[in-house]
């Protein structure tokens, strides 16, 4: 067929082949739009991001496994849970007494200089710990030993830190960051027991502390040596405490209440277990409470929230209460233990929301200077809450059922919802807007 001698190099040329009309587009190919990254792969590709997100990673990872370890390696040796219990319960003491002033060193000195010789004390605490268990010393060195370990500096506060200065001015990769981190605790708190319990199971009783301490110095090394992400250091801040700080002591109520919610969930779940002949399960249905929160916080990242924090926070909290009758029912109604993993992995999934826009709020009403500190008050909250839900769900497992004992942490959330009501919203400052404060 004869061709055309002149031609645009965008006109297609037509022929025909049988019975068929044929289109070629002897055009140019241009090169395809590479695929936008995704919010966090974004969030990794920050200089340095990923180096210092490896190491808090790895020192995160025995926050998960100390407790556990402890208990198991007290217990198989000395023979008494209830010595366990108080060991970890002290020591869980020390650490919100103590873990506020480590932080608070840590933004007047620098990450590096102050979390490198805690964790060392802390360290050398668990070792004194291992030993002492192991070769038989007086009952109170243990208390001791373990009470040596609340240095340990909070990486996940450090790390979120680290964002804020990072992410400066920029509010929703901040968002995007909160929730990595949030997602980032519940793998390390759903991974932490079951490796901690692996290695005292399989190896021996003081694996689990023994491995958990090197891990925690390893990831701290790590993380401390990536100097370029490191918020400078105020020495000089004019800043007052966070704690006095506007709306910072509701917030600290809703930590408060909120590991309530976690500590009693996990006493009942055990009992619960326990009660009906699987007590080995109650780690993994434990587990997939924390693996809904785990995908629901990296889920909730991904997206633009609408609304303020402070607006978005009671919302949180209403699903929190609402999703948390669901454990109630289905042991209440089925008794089922695998009713009630599906219903704890639902429930779950109010979690890392509600404490990802808590977190934010914590961060936006923390003075400029002192944000290690306002993040590490706002985890000894939640420690407090913990403590003080597991006293309540115990009670009530004890007193009247392990089925009864699930609307402990139905109570607590509705606390908490109620305190965000009527101190954020009602009575918050109606000229403040909490998206317009500082990021730091």
């Amino acid at each position: 067929m004869p061709q055309p001698t002149s031609r645009s190099r965008d006109t297609p040329l037509l022929t025909v082949t049988a019975d068929a009309l044929v289109a070629v587009d002897f055009g140019p190919r241009g090169r395809r739009e590479p695929r936008a990254k995704g919010p966090y792969r974004r969030l990794l590709a920050l200089p340095g991001a990923r180096a210092f997100t490896a190491g808090n990673l790895i020192a995160r990872l025995p926050m998960g496994m100390f407790s556990v370890s402890a208990v198991v390696m007290i217990a198989g040796t000395r023979g008494s849970y209830a010595l366990a219990g108080a060991v970890t319960a002290t020591g869980l003491a020390a650490t919100a007494v103590v873990a506020p002033w480590t932080a608070r060193l840590v933004d007047r000195y620098g990450q590096a200089r102050v979390a490198l010789p805690a964790t060392v004390f802390a360290v050398l605490g668990s070792l004194a710990l291992l030993l002492c268990v192991r070769h038989g010393a007086p009952d109170w060195t243990l208390f001791a030993s373990y009470a040596a370990t609340a240095t340990t500096p909070n990486t996940g506060g450090m790390s979120r830190a680290r964002w804020a200065h990072l992410l400066k001015g920029d509010a929703e990769a901040l968002h995007t960051a909160n929730s990595f981190e949030q997602a980032a605790d519940e793998l390390c708190f759903m991974l932490g027991p079951v490796l901690a319990a692996f290695l005292c199971g399989t190896f021996f009783p003081e694996a689990g502390t023994l491995v958990g301490a090197v891990l925690l110095l390893t990831g701290v090394l790590l993380f401390t040596a990536q100097r370029s992400t490191e918020p400078p250091v105020e020495r000089r801040s004019s800043a007052g405490a966070p704690l006095r700080a506007p709306g910072m002591r509701p917030l600290l109520a809703v930590c408060l209440a909120t590991g309530a919610v976690f500590g009693s969930l996990e006493v009942v779940t055990l009992a619960f277990a326990d009660e009906r002949g699987h007590r080995s399960a109650a780690g993994v249905v434990l587990a997939l409470q924390a693996a809904g929160s785990c995908a629901a916080g990296l889920l909730y990242g991904a997206v633009r929230p609408a609304g303020s924090a402070r607006s978005r926070l009671p919302w949180c909290l209403a699903a929190m209460t609402a999703l948390m009758v669901l454990p109630l029912l289905a042991a209440g109604l089925t008794g089922s233990l695998v009713l009630l993993a599906g219903a704890l992995l639902v429930a779950g999934m109010a979690t890392a929301p509600t404490m990802v826009t808590t977190m934010t709020l914590v961060q936006r009403y923390t003075p400029e200077g002192r944000l290690n500190e306002g993040m590490t008050l706002a985890v000894t909250g939640l420690l407090g809450g913990i403590a003080c839900g597991s006293a309540a769900g115990g009670w009530t497992v004890e007193h009247v059922s392990a089925t009864a004992g699930y609307g402990v942490p139905v109570a607590a959330a509705a606390t908490a919802l109620l305190v965000a009501l009527c101190t954020l919203v009602l009575f918050g400052p109606s000229n403040r807007s909490t998206d317009s404060l500082p990021t730091h």
